[in-house]
């Protein structure tokens, strides 16, 4: 379940505990304990926590999440010196015994077996997007492809703030609300990645110390992460 509508849920909603959804998204609790509380079949649990879940989404989507990229780029100019950006986006591959009659879908560069993270990070290393369950044998920018995300990036339904002019750049009019990525990431007009090769200009060079500084909080979220 995506962080950001958990975050929705828990701002606009209160948790009622004879809710089945309620129950499922405050506390994380399994369908099967749910069902058994509520003395319904899981299935049927499971049924319940989609279309609220999806009602709760269409509902509040583009009130609530606007507001918090606006909020975002904000905390990433003042903190990174990187302007309208809202978030900073990586893979990270979580080690899993190979699943049974899956071939080789789920073996990694590493040589081992694995699902892919991906994430992304605001500006105070808080998960703000989550999908898991790539291929492991799957690239970061083949992970966001496939993603519901990656979609919602290239069909513009994410609702991120309209484009805007920075200051002491007004000489290049109005530019995107992006996200920041690796070279792993395809180059789109709502994501960026560093300039390639070494023998590059000053401005490029600038560019690039500035897009990694920010990328930084997703590596090191990604190390609290495994550190616990």
């Amino acid at each position: 379940m995506p962080l950001i509508l958990l975050s929705i849920f828990r701002h606009h909603t209160t948790h009622d505990p004879k809710v089945p959804e309620s129950r499922y998204l405050a506390t994380g609790d399994s369908y099967r304990t749910i069902a058994f509380s509520y003395r319904v079949g899981h299935i049927t649990v499971a049924v319940i926590v989609r279309e609220v879940a999806g009602a709760i989404w269409t509902a509040l989507v583009e009130e609530t999440m606007t507001e918090d990229w606006r909020a975002i780029a904000a905390e990433f100019q003042e903190r990174w010196n990187f302007p309208n950006c809202v978030g900073a986006i990586d893979g990270k591959h979580v080690v899993i015994q190979a699943p049974a009659n899956y071939g080789s879908l789920y073996f990694n560069y590493k040589s081992n077996y694995s699902l892919v993270l991906l994430a992304i990070m605001d500006a105070q290393y808080l998960f703000r997007v989550v999908d898991v369950g790539g291929f492991g044998r799957s690239s970061d920018g083949g992970s966001l492809r496939n993603s519901a995300f990656g979609e919602s990036l290239r069909d513009g339904s994410l609702q991120l703030p309209p484009d805007t002019v920075i200051p002491g750049a007004e000489r290049l009019g109005l530019l995107p609300h992006v996200l920041v990525g690796d070279e792993a990431f395809p180059l789109l007009d709502n994501l960026l990645r560093p300039f390639p090769g070494r023998q590059l200009t000053r401005k490029r060079r600038l560019f690039n110390y500035r897009l990694s500084r920010a990328r930084l909080v997703v590596e090191c979220a990604f190390g609290i992460l495994s550190s616990r």
